[in-house]
């Protein structure tokens, strides 16, 4: 096995394999020095390395958690873990017999993170959903889009990804840190529909306050003219981010505006917002990049995808690495002196001794076709 280093070296981390969110939790625990096996089903598993970002830094085996065999091969893996991630419906881990209380009765220190949309109970927790139906009834998505437009997804980043995996990753650290004085384990619920309900937790505030009206109409949400994105001539776009004031005359003094109407005067934003789109009309982006370069007008080049990875400044910081070929973000938080990690693409594990099963009993496995 890889030896893996970091503040999490030495943290193992069964990740029970599925979409999204399960497999972000564990990259950001692998990011960052832990053991983390996926356990897939037997036929998804082959000698090919998993290119998948999200299985960087990982390995993987194939193990059949419908067969008496493979939840007791599972259960002596459990008692060299010190986390597992479970992405399964309520209730599918408990018929499979992996369930909280299985677990725990064979390693007592075992963190059991649940990763759900709806999370352990409530009416919906049976039933399916995707990131678009988590975050509509938490209220977020109907933040989300321009004025007199219908509320837009922003893809699946808020519910999956911020409000899930990476709550589920936090959520293992608490324990992980608990543990330390209590000795023992917990069960974590991460629910996608409570962490973007808490990414938003200044929103709700402002709604009920009166501080933020509707969708759209609002200083973060496109509704002011310095807060937005514009065209240029060559049919790229730039973001506007000068809010303050001496930001803002910085900008509008680089781009030779004057006679302005006043941003203080919410009445006036659509025409501000005309004049500003007309002058970004004039220039390309590049030409507008060159206009801006070093200066505080808080205007950015929107980058493509495929651009990000080449932007001076990520090239300065190493904010992309490579990774097989394939351009990653690089592990973030960044520790100060920590090491790099091994970001390989997932590969077979075939030496299951250090996670506690003999390469007898794995053999034993393989021919009942239990293991890949």
């Amino acid at each position: 096995m890889t030896s893996r280093q970091g503040p999490l070296a030495g943290v193992r981390v069964l990740e029970l394999a599925g979409l999204a969110p399960g497999p972000f939790a564990g990259m950001m625990l692998a990011d960052h020095g832990a053991e983390v096996l996926r356990v897939d089903r037997v036929a998804a598993v082959t000698d090919r390395p998993r290119a998948d970002v999200m299985d960087r830094g990982k390995h993987s085996i194939g193990l059949d958690l419908k067969s008496p065999e493979g939840v007791a091969a599972f259960k002596e893996l459990v008692k060299n873990a010190d986390v597992v991630i479970d992405v399964f419906r309520p209730g599918v881990a408990e018929r499979l017999g992996i369930g909280p209380e299985d677990l725990h009765a064979v390693n007592p220190r075992l963190i059991y993170g649940r990763m759900t949309g709806w999370g352990q109970d409530g009416p919906l927790a049976p039933t399916a959903g995707h990131d678009i139906d988590y975050i509509a009834i938490s209220g977020v998505l109907s933040m989300l889009g321009r004025e007199g437009d219908k509320p837009t997804p922003p893809i699946n980043i808020l519910g999956d990804f911020a409000g899930g995996g990476l709550m589920l990753a936090y959520g293992v650290l608490l324990a992980l840190f608990e543990r330390e004085r209590t000795g023992m384990g917990r069960v974590i619920d991460a629910a996608m529909v409570d962490g973007a309900s808490i990414l938003f937790a200044m929103f709700y505030h402002g709604v009920q306050s009166g501080f933020w009206g509707a969708r759209g109409t609002n200083l973060l949400d496109t509704g002011a003219p310095m807060y937005d994105t514009y065209e240029t001539a060559d049919g790229k776009f730039l973001a506007v981010g000068s809010l303050e004031p001496q930001f803002w005359e910085a900008m509008v003094t680089l781009m030779g505006l004057t006679d302005l109407p006043s941003r203080d005067d919410r009445a006036q934003w659509p025409a501000l917002k005309a004049r500003l789109a007309d002058a970004f009309k004039a220039r390309t982006r590049a030409e507008w990049e060159a206009v801006f370069d070093g200066s505080d007008a808080c205007v950015s080049p929107v980058l493509e995808m495929n651009e990000a990875a080449k932007h001076p400044h990520n090239v300065a910081r190493g904010s992309f690495v490579d990774v097989g070929g394939i351009s990653h973000p690089a592990p973030a938080p960044r520790l100060v002196g920590e090491e790099p990690q091994d970001l390989s693409p997932a590969t077979r594990l075939t030496d299951l001794s250090e996670w506690g099963l003999t390469a007898e009993a794995a053999d034993k496995l393989r021919a009942q076709g239990v293991l890949a």
